[in-house]
C-alpha cells in the first residue's frame, strides 16, 4: 500500500522520490457539479496534489449528527481526485480558520457556558472525539494506506498563532491516530510561531507568501531536517467589506514560487481556486474592531470564482514546468457565461409579516444569544414592548453584529459591532409600542481568541436604564425559504413615475427565462444589504459598501428554462430590478 514517508531530502512515496506541487480547492466552496471541472484544471497546471480543509461545522449542524451529502460528499471529492491522479492534502482542524465562519468550528460548542475552545477542555476534546469518528469513517478508505488519493493529514491548524499546549496538539494527535489516520501527520505556523505550534514527531510545515528564503530558514532552524514544505503559499487574500479588492501580479507570486521549487521545497499555493462563500458561511476578523469577510473568496487566484484560469494560472504553469513535469495539452478557455438581462422582482412578503414560519419565539427575561436558541446561521428578531411614550434609549452590552430596530414596524436606527455602537436614542409615540430589533449575524470570528463569538443582543439590554419585564426572541435561520407568501408588488401610476423606494425588511421574487444554462454574476445596483437566493440556493450577502457588487452564479444552480430569484433587502432599494451579468465585479483596487 503506498504511504508517504520522510527523508532527510524530501518526501518519498512507496519508496520513490515525490515533491509535493499542491493547490487549495475547497470542496464546500465550489459546487459539487464543478468539482471535476476543478479538479482537471489543476492537473493541467502541473499540480500533482489538491488540498482541502474540511468545515466541521457544515458536516456537523447538531451534536451527533454528521452530514455528506451534496456539497458535504468529502468521499465523492475525494475519488473525484484520485481519478484526476491527483494526491490530497487533508486538513480536518478541528480549527481551520479559512477565513471561514467560525474558523469551521460547530456554533453549537458556545451554547456551553465557559467552553474553552482549542484546549483540553474535556467538553470539547469529547465533541471532537465525536467528530473524528464520524469524519474518519468516511474517510479512511481513501487514505494513502488503503488506496486512496490522501497521502497526509493535518494536525490543528496555525495553533501557533493561538496557544502553546502542546499536550493539546498530543491529544488531536492520539484522537486522530484512535481513528485511523494510519498517514503522515504535519502542523502549518508562520515562521514565527513554527516553535509554539510544532509537536515533537510531527513534520512541521510553514504558512507565508513572501521572504521565502527567511521563511525557509525559520523551518530549517525548528526542523534541521526533514521535508521543507510551504503549506501555504500565499498568492493573494481575501476581502473584507467596505474596503478594496486585493490583488497580488501574477509576476511578483510567480518569481517566489520560482524561488521555492528552486530551493528544493514542497509546496502547496494558496488558494489554486478559492470559491465562494456561499449563503451565510462567511468568517470575520476582530483585532480590535470587527471586520467581516466578503461572499466571494476569489483571492486573486490561479483560477478566478467561476472557474477560469487567470494570468497568474499561466504564469505559474511557466515556473512549475522549470521543475517538474506539465501536461502538454494547452490551458482550459473560459467557459461559457450568461447573456446580460434585466429582471424584475414583481412580488415581495414581509420578513416580519411571516417570521412565524421559521420558528417559534422563545420568551425570557432576557434575549437569548443565537446559540441559546440553537442556531448557527442568519438573524434573530427581538420583540418587547415598551412601558411609555417619550424619549427612549435603548442599551445593550454588545450588539453581534448588527442589529437594525424598529418601533411598531417603523425603523429608527441601526447599531454595528464594526463601529462600536452599544446605545440609540429615538422616540416612542405611545405606550406599549412593540419595540423589535432584528439582529444579523454576519460571520463569526475565525482568528484568535475572539473565535468565542456568540451572537444576538448580549448582556443587559435596557430601555432607559432599566430591562423590559420580558423579550420574545425568535430564530430566523432562512436555511429555507418554503412557505413563504409573496403578493404583487406595488408599480408607479405611470410608466414616467419615478420609482418608489421599496422598503424592507422584505423578501423580492421573480422569475427569469434561460435558454442554456452558465456561469453568470447576479448584480444589484440599487438595493441596499441582505442575501440572494436562485431556485433556493443561497448565493450570498450583497452589501451596497462594496468592494464586491456582484454575486457568482454558478451554471448548475440554474435550469433551461424558469428560473426564480429571491432577494431578502434590508434596508430599501430604488429599483424593483436585479440583474444577471456575464462578468463578476470584486470592486476597486489599490493603486
Amino acid at each position: 500500500m503506498p504511504r508517504l514517508e520522510t527523508a532527510d531530502d524530501g518526501f518519498r512515496l512507496d519508496g520513490r522520490p515525490l515533491r509535493i506541487i499542491s493547490g487549495g480547492l475547497h470542496y464546500f466552496r465550489v459546487h459539487p457539479e464543478q468539482w471535476a471541472d476543478r479538479l482537471h484544471k489543476a492537473r493541467l497546471l502541473g499540480l500533482n496534489t489538491v488540498e482541502t480543509y474540511v468545515p466541521w461545522n457544515l458536516h456537523a449542524p447538531r451534536p451527533g449528527r454528521f452530514r455528506r451529502d451534496g456539497g458535504l460528499d468529502l468521499p465523492r471529492f475525494l475519488d473525484l481526485a484520485a481519478a484526476e491522479g491527483l494526491h490530497v492534502l487533508l486538513r480536518p482542524g478541528p480549527y481551520i480558520c479559512a477565513e471561514w465562519e467560525g474558523g469551521g468550528l460547530p456554533a453549537w460548542l458556545l451554547a456551553e457556558d465557559g467552553i474553552r475552545l482549542r484546549s483540553r477542555d474535556p467538553r470539547f476534546l469529547a465533541a471532537v472525539d465525536g467528530y473524528l469518528a464520524d469524519l474518519m469513517a468516511a474517510v479512511k478508505p481513501h487514505l494513502s494506506t488503503g488506496g486512496g488519493p490522501v497521502i497526509a493529514v493535518q494536525l490543528e491548524n496555525e495553533y501557533g498563532a493561538y496557544g502553546e499546549d502542546r499536550g493539546y496538539l498530543a491529544d488531536l494527535a492520539a484522537l486522530l491516530r484512535t481513528h485511523g489516520v494510519d498517514v503522515p501527520l504535519f502542523t502549518c505556523d508562520q515562521p514565527a510561531d513554527l516553535e509554539r505550534g510544532g509537536l515533537d514527531g510531527v513534520l512541521r510545515t510553514a504558512n507565508f507568501g513572501s521572504r521565502v528564503d527567511s521563511g525557509l530558514a525559520e523551518l530549517r532552524r525548528q526542523q534541521p531536517t526533514g521535508p521543507l514544505m510551504c503549506s501555504e503559499f500565499w498568492i493573494g487574500w481575501f476581502d473584507r467589506w467596505g474596503a478594496t479588492h486585493t490583488t497580488r501580479s501574477p509576476a511578483d507570486a510567480a518569481a517566489d514560487l520560482d524561488r521555492l521549487l528552486a530551493a528544493g521545497a514542497s509546496v502547496n499555493v494558496y488558494l489554486f481556486h478559492g470559491g465562494t462563500n456561499f449563503g451565510f458561511t462567511n468568517g470575520a476578523n476582530d483585532k480590535g474592531t470587527y471586520r467581516p469577510t466578503v461572499t466571494s473568496y476569489d483571492y486573486d487566484s490561479l483560477l478566478d470564482e467561476a472557474g477560469d484560469p487567470t494570468p497568474k494560472y499561466r504564469a505559474f504553469r511557466e515556473v512549475i514546468a522549470k521543475h517538474a513535469p506539465v501536461p502538454a495539452e494547452p490551458v482550459p478557455a473560459p467557459g461559457p457565461k450568461l447573456a446580460p438581462v434585466t429582471v424584475e422582482l414583481d412580488s415581495c412578503a414581509g420578513l416580519f409579516d411571516q417570521a412565524q414560519l421559521f420558528g417559534p419565539a422563545v420568551t425570557a427575561h432576557r434575549p437569548q444569544t443565537m446559540e441559546q436558541l440553537g442556531q448557527s446561521f442568519g438573524f434573530v428578531l427581538y420583540e418587547t414592548e415598551l412601558p411609555a411614550a417619550g424619549p427612549v434609549v435603548l442599551r445593550a452590552g454588545e450588539v453581534r453584529d448588527r442589529a437594525q430596530v424598529f418601533v411598531d414596524g417603523q425603523p429608527v436606527g441601526v447599531l454595528e459591532r464594526e463601529n462600536h455602537e452599544h446605545a440609540l436614542a429615538f422616540t416612542a409615540h405611545r405606550r406599549g409600542a412593540r419595540l423589535a430589533v432584528l439582529v444579523e449575524n454576519q460571520g463569526r470570528v475565525n482568528y484568535g481568541t475572539g473565535i468565542h463569538d456568540r451572537k444576538g443582543l448580549l448582556g443587559p439590554v435596557t430601555v432607559n436604564g432599566e430591562e423590559p419585564a420580558g423579550w420574545s426572541s425568535r430564530a430566523l435561520p432562512l436555511d429555507t425559504l418554503d412557505g413563504l407568501s409573496f403578493t404583487p408588488a406595488a408599480v408607479p401610476a405611470a410608466p414616467a413615475a419615478p420609482a418608489v423606494p421599496v422598503v424592507g425588511p422584505a423578501f423580492h421574487r421573480g422569475r427569469v427565462h434561460v435558454e442554456e444554462p452558465a456561469d453568470g454574476y447576479l448584480a444589484l445596483p440599487g438595493w441596499t444589504k441582505g442575501q440572494a437566493w436562485i431556485n433556493g440556493f443561497n448565493l450570498g450577502r450583497y452589501w451596497s459598501r462594496g468592494p464586491q457588487t456582484t454575486l457568482y452564479v454558478p451554471a448548475p444552480v440554474l435550469r433551461r428554462g424558469g428560473n426564480e430569484i429571491t432577494v431578502l433587502e434590508l434596508h430599501a432599494s430604488t429599483t424593483p430590478t436585479v440583474r444577471l451579468r456575464d462578468r463578476p465585479d470584486l470592486g476597486p483596487t489599490e493603486d
